[in-house]
């Protein structure tokens, strides 16, 4: 008799004599919260069951990627709870282990496979959004951010205060500070001032253990693996206290198109060249996207008019000095550009943040408080580093497979700079000295149904696969805030950390195997964990590390009906 067959029997005994299992995993919840000392009023505002009316509005809430946006087919939480004191995410750690369940936690949504919000196994969701609150001293130019917060609540905080100070972060406003910052978080000023997590004075974690934690209480080993190695796999991410940086009154900006019959492609041999060497006050973005244009020749009476496929380029810069200056240094590293007096714009810094979110140059700071975010579209995302200028013939041959494929776009992100200067390992995020950009793949599509997923997810891998010969290679470097869920998985099993080094390496390179002891010292039993969570080095990682992907497998049969018996109770 096979292993879930047996469970599933007993499943059946145990079900004849429950009432109401999915009411009793909830009830077993609530009952444990009590006993931490939360009060029933408190609980009846932050803990919902999928029978509360609320519970679809708020798991719907932060989902940024449609492709998990209320389909049958995306696992739900049995519980979602959504905290306003601290004291309420250590008592849902504490209860969730009592459970035997697994714990997702989302601070913002913007996981690009949704694994702060579904699982194959069943689990409770701890919805961050209420701890949010953001604190700025102008005095020491520092700030204490709640991992609720997002980044265009930071961004507009800041402006509140002082318009000289700003923070290295991400363009997207609505991304939240939990995520972003403990997986590295990048922005347009990281050739300056490098990434978010070097910019991370202090923290306030919860622990396997529901303690409370700060820089000096958790240690430097765990304070240096929450600065890129991505919260989740250690405990749940309270808040950072960041370092403010200094910004000029007056930024510049442009965002100029260049298509391939006008000389795009020798702008973009020229900007490789450049782009990790130029002067640290300019980052220059690239944004590279398959198009269709009307062909320029006369039309035909009654016939209609002629389309051609090409590619635009779109350069868009943030300047940290004024346009003169600018127009200088670009004339003079990047002629090929062709960039005028006419493309550049000066503003504050906190209308070059509006800008870079594609707001219209009329739109007010307040809108940087807007959580709801931009129409929701079916995506996918993946990421390379390159190393070595992509030649003529390679960039050329690059073009002409993106117009064959049609949809699917490159982001170029430069670096140098700061990030050249910062050694490998001074935090988790390696990609640092002799990467000359950062590549985001891109792929949107609106068309409901399966085959339309499956054209554009293979549009994007066959890219990607393309691009082979002219990335990083042993390993393949990739950003873990691009979360990227074909590059390897974790079925948190006897091969955990077998399973775990595949995509561990490519996010960490040599910093995932410090990333392993920290998170065995301080997770042992692996209950902080996902699809590509860092491992622990015990192979028999017990009750709470085990993550079973559909199979009901497990070396103990007690563990396996465990499972089994919540997961089906919750189906049946």
């Amino acid at each position: 008799m096979s292993t879930c067959l047996l469970a599933f029997l007993v499943l059946i005994f145990w079900n004849s004599f429950s009432h109401g299992n999915s009411d009793s995993i909830y009830d077993s919840f609530v009952n444990c919260l009590t006993t931490k000392s939360v009060p029933q009023q408190e609980i009846s505002k932050i803990v919902y069951s999928p029978n509360n009316p609320s519970f679809n509005p708020i798991l719907q809430a932060y989902i940024r990627n449609r492709r998990f946006f209320n389909s049958s087919a995306t696992s739900k939480p049995v519980i979602i709870v959504t905290p306003t004191e601290e004291s309420h995410v250590s008592s849902t750690v504490l209860c969730t282990k009592e459970t035997n369940l697994q714990l997702k936690v989302r601070s913002g949504g913007h996981d690009y496979e949704g694994i702060s919000y579904i699982s194959n196994v069943p689990f409770i969701m701890l919805d961050m959004f209420n701890l949010r609150s953001i604190s700025i001293n102008v005095n020491d130019n520092t700030a204490w951010v709640q991992a609720g917060a997002t980044l265009g609540e930071l961004y507009y905080n800041i402006w509140t205060k002082s318009n000289v100070l700003g923070f290295p972060a991400g363009v997207c406003p609505t991304v939240g500070i939990g995520g972003h910052v403990s997986g590295g978080g990048y922005g347009n000023m990281l050739r300056k001032f490098g990434l978010s997590v070097d910019n991370v004075l202090d923290a306030r974690l919860v622990d396997v253990n529901g303690r409370i934690l700060d820089r000096k209480a958790m240690g430097e080993d765990l304070f240096w693996a929450i600065k890129g190695g991505g919260g989740a796999s250690f405990g749940v991410i309270l808040a950072f206290q960041i370092q403010l940086v200094q910004v000029p009154q007056t930024v510049a900006y442009f965002r100029v198109e260049r298509f391939l019959d006008q000389n795009a492609t020798d702008a973009v041999l020229q900007w490789q060249n450049v782009v990790n060497k130029i002067d640290n006050d300019l980052f220059i973005r690239l944004l590279v996207q398959p198009i269709t244009v009307k062909n320029k020749e006369k039309k035909v009476k009654g016939k209609k008019t002629a389309q051609q496929k090409s590619i635009r380029i779109t350069f868009i810069a943030l300047f940290l000095g004024d346009s003169s200056r600018l127009i200088s240094l670009v004339s003079n590293e990047l002629p090929a550009l062709g960039l005028t007096k006419q493309d550049c714009i000066e503003m504050s810094w906190i209308d070059s943040v509006l800008q870079w979110t594609n707001f219209d140059n009329t739109t007010k700071p307040i809108a940087l408080l807007n959580r709801t975010g931009d129409p929701l579209n079916f995506l996918k995302r993946k990421s390379d580093y390159v190393q070595e200028p992509i030649p003529r013939d390679g960039l050329e041959s690059i073009f002409q497979k993106m117009i064959s494929l049609g949809k699917a776009g490159l982001v170029f992100n430069p670096y140098g700079g700061r990030m050249a200067e910062i050694r490998e390992d001074e935090t988790p995020f390696p990609h640092r000295e002799g990467i000359l950009f950062k590549i985001q793949y891109s792929v949107n599509w609106k068309e409901e149904g399966a085959a339309a997923e499956k054209e554009y997810l293979t549009q994007i891998r066959d890219l990607y696969g393309f691009m082979t010969p002219f990335v990083s290679k042993n390993p393949r470097q990739a950003y873990l805030n691009y979360r990227d869920l074909d590059i390897g998985t974790n079925d948190q099993g006897p091969r955990s950390l077998e399973e775990g080094r595949v995509y561990g390496t490519m996010y960490f390179k040599n910093n995932f195997d410090r990333l392993v002891k920290v998170k065995s010292a301080v997770n042992p039993t692996n209950f902080f964990r996902n699809e590509q969570s860092i491992p622990t080095q015990i192979q028999d990682i017990g009750a709470y590390g085990k993550v079973n992907r559909g199979s009901c497998f497990s070396q103990s049969l007690a563990l396996v009906l465990g499972e089994c018996l919540i997961w089906m109770s919750i189906m049946l």
